[in-house]
């Protein structure tokens, strides 16, 4: 069920519907996303969405879905979310942890042969997440994409949290990652965005108790996977999939919210 609380946040973001529109009255926005939820949270197929519920057919959903991820409604949630917390002082800028683990099946665009997995086709997460384990940017690839190569990427794609004074925040002050972000290109563009890069390189040992702060982004992972639409990819649209992962870091952030609010 969607909490009045958590509607309250998502209903001033829905696009509106015209009110000449043609043809049978839409389900409510509100029963639409229950059904959404229902398929992200138990990860059965769209057409078995049970209809007795009241959340109308998974066609139905399936659009509804399509027609939010297009006007930014998810990726505007997290934002939100985000900004929320940070006002709370919840969030922890002192360091940001990367990592890129575990390809999902199935095919679609952004999909690849997993080089962990015989070679089957398949996606995977880089996910960016603050010294707490709150998620601030995931991004899709093909299973054979390098670690490397996304890691300026999930920087750049930290959005602009605002709830303190001054302007929003985006930068972290370092950044932790694991041999697999060994890059001298990258630790150059990073500290270039006064980024400091906690990085162990390839051939020597790690860098002393990075393992001890970098496990908020393993238990990350652990959270977004919980949700079982996302621990296999069955969407081909890369777009309906980020749609799922938005969603799904932005419950995360209002569970984190409602335990400060507790």
């Amino acid at each position: 069920m969607v909490d009045d609380d958590l509607w309250a946040l998502i209903e001033p973001l829905l696009p509106p519907w015209l009110e000449r529109s043609s043809g049978p009255r839409p389900v409510p926005d509100r029963l639409c996303l229950q059904g959404i939820l229902f398929v992200l949270y138990n990860d059965i197929a769209w057409q078995l969405l049970p209809r007795e519920l009241g959340f109308g057919s998974g066609q139905t959903c399936w659009r509804r879905l399509g027609r939010w991820q297009k006007a930014g409604v998810f990726d505007q949630l997290h934002r939100v979310l985000l900004a929320e917390l940070n006002a709370a002082g919840e969030l922890d800028w002192s360091r940001a942890c990367v990592d890129g683990p575990r390809p999902g099946e199935k095919g679609g665009a952004d999909t690849g042969p997993s080089p962990v997995d015989r070679r089957k086709t398949g996606s995977k997460h880089h996910l960016i997440c603050d010294g707490r384990g709150t998620p601030l940017k995931v991004i899709t690839t093909a299973a054979n994409v390098n670690d490397v190569t996304r890691a300026l990427a999930l920087v750049d794609g930290i959005p602009p949290v605002a709830g303190r004074p001054g302007r929003p925040r985006r930068r972290p002050d370092a950044l932790l990652g694991d041999k697999g972000y060994d890059s001298n290109r990258n630790r150059k563009a990073l500290r270039e965005c006064r980024i400091l890069p906690v990085i162990s390189r390839k051939g020597s040992p790690n860098v002393k108790s990075i393992g001890k702060l970098r496990y908020v982004v393993e238990q990350t992972f652990a959270l977004l996977h919980q949700f079982k639409r996302l621990a296999v990819r069955w969407e081909r649209r890369t777009e309906l999939h980020d749609a799922f992962v938005s969603l799904a870091c932005s419950l995360i952030c209002y569970r984190r919210l409602k335990r400060t609010r507790t």
